[in-house]
């Protein structure tokens, strides 16, 4: 079953009452694999019913009885299928319970427990991503599955192995200790990144972003923020976030085109966003640079780019130092193409061509995956600089030819066509 796409504000406020949904649920059985299939069903009935009948005035609990009657018919379809004392035993107590009857909804977050449990250590980065969508994120299969460039049938295995793997490992739908909460925490930022990352340009499809993804990687960023607000970390990749989705207006223009950041109107840039997200790197930033970690420095380069009235204003040198001390945290690909960008834009094309050359061969950025089609575009304009138009040409088309997103493709073929006419 599919959900139709229910107006804003329906939307919202499904993925925002989901993970307390799904807390309730969760606490009262114990079963937090089938809690979650109940809880996407809910959701998938008020996607239907609300935009036409209207939201219930206690939507949180007209969810949880719809989630609560799924689970007993899926409990109930389980007894069936294994007959199993055990969860005979736990199903009649639900059911025969009185107390038990009515799910409680209170005033408890469960979000950020479910955010810790989806992130689980055992699980891939991939299936912690789906997870997270579908448990605290309220996205269907189907949405999750579009996002990645994959089948909704293969996304289904994907989540569904996940949740075994949960009962398997024996996770429990617990507060984190104190002992543990900052390093659960870590798994939960870089999978909020990662969900971020992908909305902000989608690896696949036409559109260059995924302004679902992104807009709630920014919502469960802001509740891990307020629920450890001693995290600079967390209060960095907030803002980071911030910084990033303030350019969202300029990104494209008005036929969808890729607006790359030095022409990018400004102006359209969110100024609030700016604000907010400048306030919190403000807070917690250290200019020694002592204990920093990487969402801060990524926090600190956008907010180098936030504050430059222009693009030629921009203070490249201490952008290219930034990603230096970033690339010494973590040293990814992305990392290292960045500073090869802004070492371009500091001192010149060719010493960035030099460092491009130098890290191809000491780390292979020209074959890596993640930065493949990325590599081949910026030395595509590098090469331009130097005046080489026709290389630069079959850099683009060499670039486009790797890339899956639509915008990115057609951004990128352009180009070419731009540094063909420059060459004739």
């Amino acid at each position: 079953m599919r959900r139709p796409p229910p107006d804003a504000g329906v939307e919202h406020l499904l993925r925002t009452e989901a993970p307390q949904v799904l807390g309730a649920l969760t606490r009262r059985f114990g079963r937090f694999d089938i809690a979650e299939d109940a809880v996407q069903e809910a959701l998938i009935v008020a996607g239907q019913r609300w935009p036409a009948e209207g939201v219930p005035q206690d939507p949180r609990s007209w969810l949880v009885r719809v989630g609560y009657r799924r689970m007993v018919d899926l409990l109930r379809a389980e007894q069936a299928r294994h007959r199993r004392e055990q969860e005979v035993g736990r199903t009649e107590l639900a059911l025969g319970t009185p107390e038990r009857r009515a799910a409680p909804t209170g005033s408890t977050d469960d979000s950020l427990t479910l955010l810790l449990l989806c992130c689980h250590p055992r699980l891939s980065p991939v299936s912690q991503v789906a997870l997270t969508l579908r448990a605290v994120g309220g996205l269907t299969t189907a949405e999750i599955a579009r996002a990645y460039g994959t089948s909704e049938a293969t996304m289904g295995t994907r989540i569904s192995r996940a949740k075994q793997q949960l009962v398997r490992d024996g996770a429990r739908f617990v507060p984190a200790t104190d002992a543990d909460l900052r390093e659960r925490t870590e798994a939960v930022m870089r999978v909020l990144y990662l969900i971020f990352n992908e909305g902000y340009t989608a690896s696949s499809g036409e559109s260059l972003a995924r302004r679902d993804l992104s807009e709630e990687a920014v919502r469960l960023a802001r509740l891990l923020h307020a629920a450890d607000p001693d995290n600079a970390e967390a209060a960095g990749l907030l803002a980071l976030m911030l910084l990033i989705e303030s350019r969202h207006g300029a990104r494209t223009d008005a036929d969808g085109a890729l607006v790359p950041l030095e022409s990018q109107d400004r102006t359209r840039w969110d100024q609030e966003l700016i604000r907010e997200g400048t306030r919190l790197l403000d807070a917690v930033w250290d200019p020694r640079g002592t204990g920093t970690g990487p969402y801060q420095f990524q926090a600190a380069i956008a907010a180098l780019h936030a504050e430059a009235p222009a693009p030629e204003l921009t203070d490249w040198p201490r952008i290219a130092m930034l990603y230096l001390w970033l690339e010494r945290l973590t040293p990814t690909a992305p990392v290292r193409l960045s500073r090869v960008v802004a070492v371009a834009r500091a001192f010149g094309p060719t010493r960035g061509l030099t460092l491009l050359d130098t890290l191809c061969h000491r780390h292979a950025l020209d074959r890596d995956p993640l930065v493949r089609h990325h590599e081949r575009a910026v030395r595509a304009h590098l090469t331009r600089m130097t005046g080489d138009t026709a290389g630069a040409a079959a850099l683009y088309r060499e670039a486009a030819t790797l890339t899956a997103n639509g915008a990115e493709r057609r951004y990128l073929l352009t180009e070419a066509e731009q540094a063909d006419r420059a060459t004739t």
